[in-house]
């Protein structure tokens, strides 16, 4: 069979076409896909609602991902080749401050991203520049290592949250990201951990995934040392805020589409509540969930609800568009 990509030509306009893979020029390597995932913000490639410095047309999507290293250009250890890989989706310049002092997210030299601005990994096989590989264990299961870029994010929000044993946790979103959070949470023994989210539905997975508790409310008396708020939506940032203690510590990684609820500035201050906020993952946060998988620390493969072919796309995208898929991949 000749290579393929699923090409977004404009928004709506969705096919699976022949694409020749891109021969690795210096400095890069070239991946077979293994698995692919879809996630929200791919539906908003789709549907054109993406901010359009955020995407450029036509493009193939897919910025989660796993495969194998089938070619590397000059520059590139040879020894890369057949080894089990995922990558980094910022394609960042290394130079500016940003990039220097590590947070390879925010590059001031504008934004570039594997899926958005580049060909992704909805295809059959994907170039990049060789540093942005991250190798896997021989035998990783490459299905489950395809959603290591929302792990990615997820260490990004455990790094900032800084969670200790023995602390009262919550968090708020019993999605792909909220439970990778609560896996990460999970593995340093917090006092409670508490996942939050109106699905009762979810409650099974986030107690696999090492909730203590589960709700669909909240109840006023509870208050926590940490929240991390994964929903993205109207009014969970909010929650979010309201649920820890005076001098308790808030990370917020959803944006949600509609405009939220404000947050009180005074209430921040009065409490003296620490908040962060998480775009994206740097390098050090891609380290740390890639060794928590190869640790067994991070497993994304329960969350995997649904598997497609490439040539299924749009099945995958009504799936994923009518809210009951935790996870949906994509296998070229």
């Amino acid at each position: 069979m000749s290579p393929r990509a699923v090409r977004v030509e404009a928004p709506g306009q969705v096919q699976v076409v022949p694409m020749s893979p891109h021969t690795p020029g210096p400095g890069e390597a070239m991946v077979r896909v293994a698995w692919t995932g879809i996630c929200g913000s791919d539906l908003e490639v789709v549907a054109g609602t993406r901010p359009a410095p955020y995407v450029r047309y036509p493009v193939v999507p897919g910025h989660e991902w796993s495969g194998t290293v089938a070619e590397v250009g000059a520059d590139v250890d040879p020894e890369l080749i057949g080894k089990p890989v995922v990558g980094e989706g910022f394609r960042s310049c290394l130079h500016c401050d940003a990039c220097r002092r590590g947070d390879t997210n925010l590059c001031a030299n504008g934004y570039a991203e594997t899926g958005f601005t580049h060909p992704g990994a909805w295809a059959d096989y994907l170039t990049l520049p060789a540093r942005l590989l991250h190798t896997l264990p021989a035998d990783a299961d490459l299905r489950a290592a395809a959603a290591l870029e929302p792990g990615a994010c997820a260490a990004a929000a455990c790094l900032r949250a800084e969670v200790r044993t023995g602390e009262r946790v919550a968090v708020v979103g019993a999605g792909t990201l909220g439970l990778l959070i609560t896996q990460l949470v999970a593995a340093v023994r917090p006092g409670e951990l508490t996942v939050i989210d109106r699905r009762a539905e979810g409650e099974p997975l986030a107690r696999r995934c090492g909730a203590t508790h589960f709700s669909t409310e909240v109840e006023g008396s509870q208050r926590y040392d940490v929240a991390l708020e994964a929903a993205g939506g109207v009014g969970t940032a909010r929650l979010a805020t309201s649920l820890v203690r005076r001098g308790g510590r808030v990370v917020l990684t959803g944006i949600p589409a509609a405009e939220p609820d404000p947050i009180s500035p005074a209430a921040l201050v009065l409490d003296q509540i620490t908040l962060h906020t998480v775009f994206g993952a740097p390098g050090r946060a891609w380290t740390h969930a890639v060794r928590a998988f190869a640790a067994g620390a991070l497993d994304p493969a329960p969350l995997v609800s649904h598997e497609f072919p490439l040539e299924q796309v749009d099945s995958a995208l009504r799936v994923l568009r009518e809210g009951s898929a935790v996870k949906v991949l994509l296998r070229p």
